[in-house]
């Protein structure tokens, strides 16, 4: 993306399509880009395995009320401002502008993280899947096919990509459900069934830091509630509900799913069968509990789950490029609708090329699928997640500081004072266990934190220097989605 510090600033931006979306829509695409098959059958088994084993259910619920507190500010405010610029319209609102363009450039930076990461591991899922039926292809081969469907999908109305994300949700936790079930109902494994997951001796055990570095990344992308607030049908009401009901849905659903595994393994062995298996942690499970063709099932439907994460994460991504273009920090182009569906197809298409070449770089490079592209960007984007949501508590904090509302003490201080309490305390946790996260001891890796911070810090630079140089483009910054 090209930024212009000398593009005039905009006089009657193109609006994306109001009413294109309700409530249900806006859990799809929070649900998808959580994508519930890939963070429990791909993510948990190594918070059992490395983090605190059998309490790893109730590391999920904590993870869920954190986001919840997080959640009372972050509502509230979207009642005040909102638009596609969601985390770079709070953070300019409550902070200054300098700091939302510096977490605008983080989110960018983040959420490309994620969508190449998935690429990586569609590419690598895929190319195992149909091996067995004769068609080699290499992983990069599949990873570039689905950023063509994904574009091509992402380029029409926004209610259209919310069905798909809805039919691969509803398959993927259907088939987590039978499996939960089946579970349940075959009076689990050799210890019974218990609690003692959720007992705070299990969930404060050892290892707690380290499953929450996995168990956090798997919320990734239930803030993209806020990002819809232009096209959400009755958005003061719409968005805050969606939010709610978006963390509520997959922290129960994680800690569900996640309990059930231990009761089929036994508290005191889920560890060590983690740690013997991570690939096969679930898998073995579905055979046991349901038969052959729930694994296989389960396969070609994490797949699909990839697919749509993918989806939901460039339709996200979209958004943050698109508001940019609008406000006129980057090419005006990329501020542009399609006329008929009311999508924001510039930018989708800028930023799918953007996603080609760095694919492209992975692959002149001989980089793993797995070991180097997806779990580099999933670290990174762990990080960045945190670091711009450590932003824009603040900016909730000091915005309800200067705003005079109707709201609350617990809704303006109590509850955004203690969500940044939390979010800070998991940086920390993350960033110290980065290796672990990422699978990789290398500098570039440990690089990750402070090249967030230097590309937040770029982005001040480049507002203040917008400032010097166009004031009425400066000036009208944040506006444009009021």
């Amino acid at each position: 993306m090209t930024l212009e510090a000398s593009i005039p600033a905009p006089t009657q931006p193109d609006r994306l399509a109001k009413n294109s979306v309700g409530l249900a829509h806006i859990v799809f695409f929070v649900v998808a880009a959580a994508a519930p098959l890939t963070a429990v059958v791909g993510a948990s088994p190594a918070a059992f395995a490395f983090g605190n084993g059998a309490g790893v259910p109730g590391a999920f619920v904590l993870a869920g009320l954190l986001y919840l507190i997080f959640s009372v500010g972050f509502t509230a405010m979207s009642r005040h401002v909102g638009g596609a610029g969601a985390f770079y319209t709070y953070i300019t609102h409550g902070i200054g502008k300098p700091a939302g363009v510096g977490g605008a450039f983080m989110a960018l930076v983040t959420y490309s993280a994620v969508q190449i990461a998935i690429y990586g591991l569609f590419g690598f899922f895929m190319a195992g899947a149909v091996a067995p039926l004769g068609l080699a292809l290499p992983w990069w081969a599949w990873s570039f096919a689905a950023l063509v469907v994904v574009l091509i999908c992402g380029q029409r109305n926004i209610a259209f990509s919310g069905a798909i994300l809805g039919v691969c949700m509803i398959a993927e936790i259907a088939i987590l459900l039978l499996l939960d079930v089946g579970i349940v109902f075959t009076g689990g494994g050799p210890e019974g069934m218990n609690l003692s997951s959720f007992a705070p001796s299990a969930v404060f055990g050892p290892g707690l830091g380290v499953a929450l570095v996995f168990v956090i990344g798997s919320f990734i992308g239930f803030e993209a509630t806020a990002i819809f607030g232009e096209e959400a049908e009755n958005p003061e009401k719409t968005i805050p509900r969606a939010t709610y009901v978006a963390v509520t849905l997959i922290t129960l659903f994680y800690a569900f799913s996640t309990w059930a595994i231990v009761q089929f393994y036994g508290p005191s062995k889920v560890q060590a069968v983690a740690n013997a298996g991570l690939d096969s942690f679930y898998f073995n499970a579905a055979n046991s509990v349901l038969g052959a063709w729930a694994s296989q099932v389960m396969n070609v439907l994490l797949i699909t789950s990839l697919f749509a994460c993918i989806l939901s994460f460039h339709n996200t991504l979209n958004r943050y490029f698109f508001a940019l273009g609008r406000e006129g920090l980057a090419v005006r182009a990329l501020g542009k609708v399609h006329p008929k569906h009311g999508s924001p197809y510039v930018a989708g298409l800028i930023q799918s090329v953007a996603a080609a070449v760095i694919l492209g770089l992975f692959v002149a490079f001989g980089a793993d699928p797995y070991t180097v592209v997806f779990s580099w960007m999933a670290a990174l984007a762990g990080i960045g997640i945190l670091l711009v949501q450590v932003l824009v508590s603040v900016a909730i904090i000091m915005f309800f500081r200067k705003t005079p509302t109707s709201h609350g003490i617990w809704t303006t201080i109590i509850a955004p004072v203690t969500g940044l309490v939390g979010l800070l305390g998991s940086l920390v946790l993350v960033t110290a266990n980065l290796s672990l996260l990422s699978g990789s001891d290398s500098l570039i890796v440990k690089a990750f934190p402070y090249a967030m911070v230097v590309v937040g810090i770029l982005g001040a630079i480049f507002a203040v220097r917008v400032k010097k140089s166009q004031p009425v483009l400066y000036a009208s910054l944040g506006k444009v989605f009021e």
